[in-house]
C-alpha cells in the first residue's frame, strides 16, 4: 500500500469509552481530519484490513483480548507503513504492564485527561495538517 496521498485519508480512532471516542472524534472533524472509528483494538485491526488509513489513534488498554501492545505488533507485520502513524491515549500510566508496553513499542502517547489543543498539536505533528484545513485554535 503506497503512503503516497496518507494525508487525506481518514484517522482510525480506536476507543472502548464512548465519550472520550467522541471527544476524540468531533476534536478531530473540526479541524479537518476524516475519522473512522473501533470499540477495541481487535475490532481496529478488523478495520485495517480492509481499510485505507493515515494513522491510528488508540486507547492502550480495550475490551475484547486485544491490547494496544498487539495493536502495534499487528501493525508492525501487516501495516508497516503505519507503524510510525500510531499514537496511543492512556489513562492507565500507573500500571506497569501499560508502561512497559508503552516504552517496548517506543510508540508517543498522550495521557488521559487531555486538552484538545494537545491531541490536536500532536496529531498534526505525526500525521500532518488536515487537507484543507480552516480552524483556530481549540481548548
Amino acid at each position: 500500500m503506497s503512503t503516497l496521498g496518507l494525508s487525506s485519508l481518514p484517522l482510525l480512532v480506536i476507543e472502548d469509552e464512548r465519550s472520550v471516542m467522541d471527544f476524540v472524534r468531533m476534536a478531530l472533524e473540526r479541524s479537518g481530519y476524516a475519522c473512522v472509528t473501533a470499540t477495541s483494538a481487535a475490532e481496529g485491526i478488523k478495520v485495517l484490513e480492509k481499510t485505507a488509513i493515515s494513522g491510528v489513534i488508540s486507547d492502550m488498554r480495550t475490551p475484547g483480548g486485544a491490547s494496544g501492545a498487539d495493536l502495534h505488533e499487528w501493525i508492525s507485520s501487516h501495516r508497516p507503513e503505519l507503524v510510525d502513524r500510531l499514537l496511543f491515549i492512556t489513562g492507565d500510566l500507573v500500571n506497569e504492564d501499560t508502561m512497559r508496553a508503552l516504552v517496548r513499542t517506543g510508540a508517543p502517547y498522550l495521557e488521559k485527561p487531555f486538552r484538545v489543543q494537545q491531541l490536536i498539536d500532536r496529531v498534526d505533528a505525526m500525521f500532518g495538517k488536515a487537507d484543507g484545513e480552516q480552524r483556530g485554535r481549540h481548548e
